[in-house]
């Protein structure tokens, strides 16, 4: 385990929860109180839908038993910041997306480690290691928390301060991510390769019905478009550097990070294309809409 993963990958992360921090207030969590429906419905597709498709997925593929643990820890983590930028790309409700995102980070605290002790329980990857023992679990909750909450007390106290400092932490953030990423990658390479063509068609098929699944659900159960929009990047979009953080800083295992690690650099594609077949099925939607009206109006 080189220095650049074990120490790079939750600094990384830590200045992304931190950028996060930043940008949200207590009046994120209170907007959650005025659209309940459509964050219960977002909730209840990522923390019980997902992981129970993921467990399908993972039985269905016969992945080995560490690669199916893997899986589920990515299934299990919240919605990564990147969703709040494709919601804001193709016309989603981005108050939602933060919204989510603020309730996301303190959920997955509890149900990250659940979800991937269960996982742990029913694979038996690791003959010696119960999984995540409560110790562990203050780590993730260290590593999730914490700088979301110091972020947040700095936009309280300093708003302006938060304001200058959004731009440079978001690109800090990136960049240092990118950095630590391409030294994992590199030390881990055959690693990687082996298991890429094993990984990709499990990974490709969990991204795009995560998607599907964060737009229709919702549609279906009359929520608005935009806040469909939203719920399908915040449901379809995972946190996949903080499964690769807690795989391999926590639970010290670079295997189990693999899954998280091929869908990071998948899913920005996949989410890309998706991203313009809803917009442009909703697009033309309205479209009609508007045309029928102004013929009704013509005729009447």
């Amino acid at each position: 385990m080189s220095a650049l993963t074990t120490i790079g990958l939750p600094v990384a992360l830590g200045i992304i929860m931190f950028g996060l921090g930043l940008s949200l207030t207590l009046g994120d969590f209170a907007r959650v109180l005025k659209q309940p429906k459509a964050v219960i419905i977002a909730l209840v597709c990522q923390l019980i839908v997902l992981p129970a498709i993921c467990l399908g997925l993972v039985l269905a593929f016969q992945l080995p038993p560490v690669l199916a643990v893997g899986m589920m820890m990515l299934a299990a983590s919240p919605g990564g910041t990147t969703a709040n930028l494709y919601s804001h790309l193709f016309r989603g409700d981005v108050a939602l997306n933060i919204s989510l995102t603020a309730v996301n980070s303190v959920v997955a605290v509890f149900t990250l480690p659940i979800i991937t002790n269960v996982a742990i329980a029913i694979f038996d990857p690791f003959d010696d290691q119960l999984g995540l023992q409560w110790s562990k679990v203050l780590e993730v909750f260290a590593i999730v928390l914490l700088p979301v909450a110091l972020g947040m007390l700095v936009r309280r106290f300093a708003p302006r301060f938060a304001d200058a400092m959004d731009r440079p932490v978001r690109i800090a953030s990136v960049v240092i991510l990118v950095v630590v990423i391409a030294g994992a990658v590199a030390s881990n390479w055959e690693l990687l390769v082996e298991n890429f063509a094993r990984l990709a068609l499990i990974t490709i098929v969990f991204c795009i019905i995560s998607l599907a699944i964060g737009y229709l659900v919702p549609r279906w159960l009359r929520v608005g478009r935009r806040q469909a929009i939203a719920a399908s990047f915040e449901i379809g979009i995972h946190n996949a550097t903080l499964a690769i953080v807690i795989a391999q800083s926590v639970l010290g295992s670079t295997e189990l990070s693999l899954p998280a690690a091929v869908y990071g650099v998948l899913m920005f594609f996949i989410a890309f294309g998706f991203g313009f077949l809803i917009r442009d099925r909703s697009d033309t939607a309205a479209n009609d809409r508007a045309d029928a009206a102004v013929e009704h109006r013509a005729h009447g």
